[in-house]
């Protein structure tokens, strides 16, 4: 039991602190954030529940004002901000990480990982970031969805490093993957 509240609140430090990394802006003024690769780490590291709850801790600290997202930003408005869906979507993304790191064992650890962070953290994250721009922007979910294609590319590297790093870890200190010693 401390172990899981160790490691929950460890990972959602982790989160925070991807946020204080400078963003890249791409061309066309485009910013990319490190804090997704949070996410994905949350589910393949401490797997479907743990890495939910420790995604839920760093957004309760960021809902009570703390400046922990990706420039600075936190408190209740950024819950009604263009980019709410993909805040309410982290928690549900490193859930679906995790559960597919649970359950898919056939296959090397560093592929599985990759998979389940690309499902995961890039397709569930995106459906709920694009259903949230279209709403919040007054866009159809298409138009919605152009605006975020340009980060696709950024998220698959998050999704390969999260992978990589997993796999590292697993080798490292194999007992310290929860995601698949559960």
């Amino acid at each position: 039991m401390e172990r899981s509240i160790a490691y929950i609140a460890l990972f959602a430090a982790l989160i925070a602190a991807l946020g204080l990394i400078p963003q890249i802006t791409l061309a066309f003024g485009v910013p990319v954030s490190a804090q997704s690769l949070g996410i994905m780490l949350c589910g393949t590291v401490l797997g479907a529940r743990r890495g939910l709850l420790a995604v839920l801790l760093f957004l309760l600290l960021v809902a009570l004002g703390l400046p922990l997202l990706s420039g600075g930003r936190g408190g209740l408005s950024v819950f009604s901000s263009p980019t709410a869906g993909f805040l309410v979507g982290f928690p549900i993304a490193a859930f679906v990480t995790g559960l597919i790191m649970e359950r898919m064992r056939g296959i090397p650890l560093v592929a599985t990982a990759t998979i389940a962070a690309m499902l995961g953290g890039i397709v569930v994250l995106y459906l709920f970031g694009v259903a949230g721009m279209a709403i919040t922007l007054d866009k159809s979910f298409t138009d919605a969805a152009a605006l975020v294609l340009i980060f696709i590319p950024g998220d698959i590297l998050k999704a390969v490093v999260a992978g990589l790093l997993t796999a590292g870890l697993a080798r490292a200190r194999p007992g310290s993957l929860l995601s698949r010693n559960s």
